[in-house]
This record gives structure tokens, sequence and C-alpha cells, in this order.
């Protein structure tokens, strides 16, 4: 390509205005066609020769050899002018032009005069200057190569035609000014590749974009390519186009050209870059890794290394907790750093060469070691301080067990019941037992902190003497929390030992209480059943022997029942003189148990005397009554003991305190005493059969009378006497069988409450 001397944007007014131009058609030599479109106005000689010389400078020196055809349209302009415009081609392109078609009017000029004085100038101007109109300009060029405005064909768009070269003037510019640099940069780095330790600043920018410009030139270039194979047929589908030249006017070959250095450039130029941008990440990320292992190793340390200490309270661990949350926090933006550079070190491991991938790897080992020990340090850390606060936490829970405990323990016991001192004593139990587990608990937690404590990861030797005495501390401050908690829980044990003795005396003193008000209960309940229900005497001596018995076996159930009482009392005594319990005693207990059992002996022993008046009764009555002589005495002796009999069971029984008491019911009296008047009646029966024997006979008919109304008497007795015999006999025998049952209860519960007594005291 020849020397520009002009650029198309300094000359894009004079180019607007179409002074000459080149429309790519050729003459029948192959040479170009050179239009110079005359106008009606003046037409600046200066602008058109600066027109001419910019067109002249873009063929080749091949194409020019060839010559240029002039083409000076004339038609609008005056003869002075055309003359003028071929004159000065003399000037400017002497060499270059081989003919020189004016084109003029049809009704114009003078052609003698204009043809003679071309034709008289030919040897001076060095071409052949002809004048021709339009449509025979043909003879000389092909129609094809002629555009419309000279009856042709060719296809001629003038600002298509300077926007193209503009785009191409501006590639040919930057294209050239890119790979320019490109080189000194390029070039530059085989000096700077020598010396390692040069700094990356002296890295060259482009002016401009190597991308842009290879996208500007492929653009480009295509549309040469399309231009040159669509010929003729106006440039594709886009519309009127720039019609092709000749290879060496087309700018396809330079733009090859310069697309393919500035690849080679570009290319080395990003192989360059590559290669630093490696080296600068490579700086960046040993600088930032040794950023990171001195932050670790220096400050880091240096406060894992002053927290050891596990607080002597719940509030003293939260606040060390507190510590080292920040202390994670300010180690958690290292390892942020940490895990962002392991991502880069593996993304440049991926595609690093065989040095690289060495250095790499080492750096990676190193911060993944110092990293890793850190983190190592910050967990056992976290579970010392966590085992430390369980551990205090286990302690004061304990402590506040030991206190409720020990504020029991000193609280005076003054409970209302037994029920109430089995619940307490029960509360204690299960306050104790709480104590105890708590206490294995802090032993479980205090074991755990000291392990975690001895598997905490090391410093170095140099740096562990500090350290190691901190942590003896702890050791001994531990196993002193424990041995005080061991001491205070043995004292509360002692308490609640000495506790628990007094409860259960309490529970036996309010048992021993409760029995003997159970025993004056029973006794009572044995007096009323026996002046109750205690009411006949028998029909019969067998009988009356048999109610006696029962009756000696009553009086012997009472006496224990009575006994019982009083040993409950006894033990009550020496319980309250053990207990120091001097606001306590039997109370009334013991005087109602006296004065009821005062009234079962008075009551006991004045049945006892009936039934042997009764059984006495009997046992003469059967005997009158059985033998055959009887003697009048003994009749006397019978009937003596009868009444008294009877009138002993209308007598109530006097209490020592001056009371009365009557034995049944009035109605259970009169049953009895009717059943003592039958035998009376049966006695005197006998007594009249003995007298009969005796009398004389004339006093027959006086005693049968007499006896007949006896008889009749007595059967009206007899009948009465039956029915309430049924009655009593029934009733009696009810009564027994309650006392009987009652006597047994009464006689089995004093057994055991005996034996539990005796086993108490």
């Amino acid at each position: 390509m020849s020397n520009v001397n002009a650029e198309a944007t300094t000359m894009l007014p004079l180019l607007k205005k179409k002074l000459a131009f080149l429309s790519g058609g050729k003459d029948r030599r192959s040479g170009l066609i050179l239009t110079i479109p005359l106008s009606s106005d003046q037409t600046s000689m200066e602008e058109l020769s600066a027109t001419l010389d910019y067109l002249l400078s873009i063929p080749s020196a091949k194409c020019k050899a060839r010559g240029f055809t002039v083409i000076v349209d004339g038609r609008k302009s005056q003869w002075n002018i055309v003359k003028t415009v071929v004159l000065m081609l003399q000037n400017v392109i002497p060499a270059e032009v081989s003919l020189v078609c004016v084109v003029k009017p049809d009704e114009f000029w003078d052609k003698k005069v204009t043809h003679f004085c071309f034709w008289k100038e030919k040897d001076r101007l060095g071409f052949e200057v002809i004048l021709v109109s339009a449509n025979k300009l043909t003879r000389y060029i092909e129609p094809c190569q002629l555009t419309d405005d000279f009856g042709g064909s060719l296809d001629y768009d003038h600002n298509d035609w300077l926007n193209k070269r503009l785009v191409f003037e501006k590639f040919t510019k930057e294209s050239t000014s890119l790979l320019d640099e490109l080189t000194i940069i390029n070039d530059s780095d085989k000096s700077s590749t020598v010396d390692k330790e040069k700094s990356a600043d002296c890295t060259l920018l482009p002016s401009f974009d190597p991308e842009t410009v290879l996208q500007t030139g492929h653009e480009l270039l295509s549309e040469l390519q399309q231009r040159r194979f669509n010929g003729t047929e106006g440039g594709g589908q886009g519309g009127p186009a720039w019609c092709p030249m000749e290879e060496e006017l087309l700018a396809q070959p330079q733009v090859m050209k310069l697309l393919d250095s500035l690849r080679e450039q570009y290319t080395r130029y990003q192989e360059l870059c590559r290669q630093r941008n490696k080296r600068t990440q490579l700086d960046e990320i040993h600088t930032k890794v040794m950023q990171v292992v001195t932050w670790l190793q220096g400050p880091g340390s240096e406060l894992l290394k002053t927290q050891q200490a596990i607080g002597d309270s719940m509030r003293a661990a939260q606040t060390l907790q507190q510590k080292h949350e920040e202390i994670e926090s300010q180690h958690s933006e290292w390892f942020a750093v940490y895990v962002e550079l392991n991502q880069q070190i593996a993304a440049l491991l991926s595609a690093g060469e065989e040095e690289e991938v060495v250095e790499l790897k080492a750096l990676q080992q190193q911060l993944s070691d110092v990293c890793y020990q850190q983190a190592a340090q910050l967990e056992c850390r976290q579970n010392v301080l966590q085992a430390a606060q369980c551990f205090h936490s286990t302690t004061q829970e304990l402590s506040q067990l030991l206190d409720g405990l020990l504020g029991m323990l000193c609280a005076d016991v003054a409970p209302a019941d037994g029920a109430s001192i089995q619940q307490n004593l029960k509360l204690l139990e299960e306050k104790l037992q709480t104590v105890e587990a708590g206490l294995t608990s802090l032993r479980q937690k205090g074991a755990q902190l000291m392990e975690q404590m001895c598997t905490q990861s090391p410093w170095p030797l140099e740096e562990t003497e500090s350290p190691a005495g901190e942590q003896q501390d702890n050791v001994q401050h531990i196993q002193g929390v424990m041995e005080e908690m061991q001491l205070r829980k043995q004292r509360c044990e002692d308490m609640v030992d000495v506790r628990r003795l007094k409860m259960l005396q309490m529970v036996q003193l309010f048992k021993c209480e409760e029995d003997a008000l159970q025993s004056v209960e029973w006794l009572g309940e044995l007096l009323d059943a026996l002046l109750k229900t205690h009411v006949r005497m028998g029909d019969d001596s067998q009988e009356s022997t048999t109610m006696l018995d029962k009756h000696r076996k009553f009086v012997d159930v009472a006496q224990s029942t009575y006994d019982y009482g009083r040993q409950l009392l006894q033990a009550t005594v020496v319980l309250c003189q053990s207990l120091r319990c001097t606001t306590r005693s039997s109370g009334d207990t013991l005087p109602r148990l006296n004065r009821v059992w005062k009234q079962f002996s008075v009551s006991a022993e004045e049945r006892q005397q009936r039934l042997e008046l009764a059984l006495n009764f009997h046992i003469a009555a059967e005997r009158v009554l059985q033998q055959e002589c009887v003697d009048s005495e003994s009749l006397d002796e019978v009937d003596s003991s009868g009444k008294t009999l009877l009138d002993r069971l209308t007598m109530p029984v006097i209490f020592p305190d001056g009371t009365e008491q009557y034995f049944g019911s009035p109605s259970d009296t009169a049953a009895a005493a009717e059943c003592v008047r039958e035998r009376l009646l049966l006695v005197e029966e006998r007594r009249l059969q003995l007298q009969e024997l005796g009398l004389h006979n004339e006093e027959d008919e006086e005693e049968e009378h007499v006896l007949n109304g006896q008889e009749a008497r007595l059967d009206v007795i007899g009948e009465e006497l039956s029915e309430k015999e049924d009655q009593d006999e029934e009733e009696e025998e009810e009564e027994v069988a309650a006392a009987v049952a009652v006597a047994a209860a009464v006689a089995g519960q004093q057994g055991e409450d005996l034996e539990r007594a005796t086993q108490d005291c």
C-alpha cells in the first residue's frame, strides 16, 4: 500500500463535495477511470488538486503504471474551467494520465477551437485529450465501466465509499499503532523475564482495545470480501454499494496482513499478560499467606495463650466465654481469608506449571498446617469453657440443694400428726438423694473438665511455663470445689441422721398416743357392751356357768386392753423425755383410761356377782326339783336366794364418781327377772306337792281349789314367760355373739400393738 499523504478524516469536507472520485471502472487497457464532475459553480483548483492528490495516493504503483483515463465532465461547466482542469492534470499527474475524455455539452463550445487547442498542446501535455459527448463515450470505455451519469451500468455510491474509506483508514491507523505498541510491550518482556524481581508496574497498556480493533478489522474484511465476490451485482442485499476494484485498489490484502500481524502480537501479549497475572497472583497469594500465618502464629496465638482460666463461678465462666467468642470472631476473619486463598491456590494448581505447582503446594501446606493447628486450639479452648460452665452450673445447683437441705434441717420440727412427720421424712430423704445425685454429677463434670484440660493441644515448650502453672491452679480449684461439696454433703448427712432418728421417735410418739386413745375407746366400747348387752342370767345352772366363763374371758380382754394402754402411755413418757419435748404429755388420756377402767371394773364385778348368785340359785333350785324328799329348809333357802337375785337385778351399778348405770334396758332386766320367777314358781309347785302329801283328806277339796287357782295363774304366767323367754334368748344370743366378736378383735389388736410397742420401745 502507498503512503497516504492525508487522511480521509482531515479531508472529509472536501471529499464530501465529490470534486473527483474513483468509481472503480476501468478502460480497455485496465487503467483506472478517474472522474472529475465539474459543476456550474466556480470550482476551486486548490480543493480539486488536494482531492486528486488524495485519490491518486490510494492505488498502488503497479496500478498507476497502467495509467489513468480521466473523465472530465464539463457538461455543466464553462470551457475555461475545463481547460484549466486539463492543464492542471499535467502538473498533478502528468505521468499517470494516458487519456483525458472531456465530456462536452451537446450545444456548446466551438468544436474546432477546442479540439485544435488540445491537439496542439498534446506533446506538451503528455497525454491525449479528446472531446466527446456523453453518448459517444462508450467508444472509448465499456458501458459496464461507466456510471449511470454517462449511460453506464456501474453502480457507485460516493457516500458509501467515503464511509468505508473512513473505516479502512481508522482500522489501518489503529491497527498499525496497536501493532507498534504490542511489539514494544512483547519485546520489553523478553528483557524483563531475566529479572524476575522486577515490579509488575512496568507493564504497558495499549492505547486501543485489541479486541475492538480486531472486531473492526474482521467486519471490514468481511465487507471487502463480500463486495469482491458479488462483483457488479450491487454489493449484496444492503442496496447500492461500492463496486469492486482490482486487488491493488482494494485494501483486502492489507487488512488481512494487518489482522494476521495483530493476532500474532495480541496472542503474544495475552500470553504475556497471563504470565504476569499469574506471577502477580502468586505474589499476592504468597503475601496473603504470610499475613495469615504471621497473625495466627503471632497475635492470634498470644490471645489464646492469655486465655487459660476457667473461672471460679458461672458468671466468671460466661465472661470468659464471651471473651473467647470475640477471639473466635477475630480468627474467623482470617479463616475466611484462608478459605479464599485455598480456593485460589486450588484453581492455580489445576493449570499451573511444575515450578509453580511446587511453590503453591508448599504455601498451601504451610497455610493449612497453621490454620488447622490454630483451629484445634480454638476448639479445645471452647470445649474447656463449655465443660467449665457445666461444672460451675452443677456446683451452683448442688450448693443451692445443700442450702435448701440445711435450711430444712435447721428449722424446728413441729408437725401436727404422724402423717405430716412421715411426709417430712420422705421429703428429707428425697432431698438427700437429690444431693447425692448432684454430687455424683459434679464429680463427673469435674472429671470431664480436667480431661478436656489435659487433652488440650500443647503449646511449644518455650511457651508452656505460664499456661502449665495456670492449668495446675485450675485443677486444684476443681478438686477443692469437689472436696468442699463433699464435706458439706457429709455434714448434711450427719444432720439428716439425727433428724431422721428424731422424726422416727416422733412418729412412735404420735403412734403411741393414737394407740393409747384407741385403747381408751376400745375399753369404753367394752364397758358399753357390758352394761347394755350383758343382762341375762341364764335359764339353768349350765347356762349360767357358761355365761360366767365368758364373762371372765371378757374381763381378761378388757384387762389386756387396759394394760396395753398403760404401756403405751409409759412409752409416750419415755419418748417425750428422749425428744426433750416438755410441752407434750399424755394429757387427759391416762385419767380417761383410769376412769373407764374403774367403771368397767365396778361393772364387771357387779356382773360377776350377779352371775354367781344366779348360778347358786339355779343349782339349789335344780337340786330341790330333782330330789324326792326335800325338807322345808332347802325350799326356804331356794326361795330366799331367788328373791335376793331378783332384788339385785333391780339395783343400778354405782361408779366411783357417784354416777349410776343400769344393766341393759328395763325390758332386758324384766326378762332376766322373769326367768328367776319361773324357777321360783317351779319350786313353789314342789313345795305344794310336798304339802299335799302331808295334809289330811278333809282338806283335799279346799287344797284342790287353791291348787286349781294357782295352776290357772301359773298357766298364764307360763305362757307369758314362754313368749318372753323366746325373745330374750334371741336377743341374748345376738349380744353374746357381738361381745365375743369385739373381745376377739380387741385381743388380736392388743397382741399386735403390744408386740409393736415392745419393739418400738
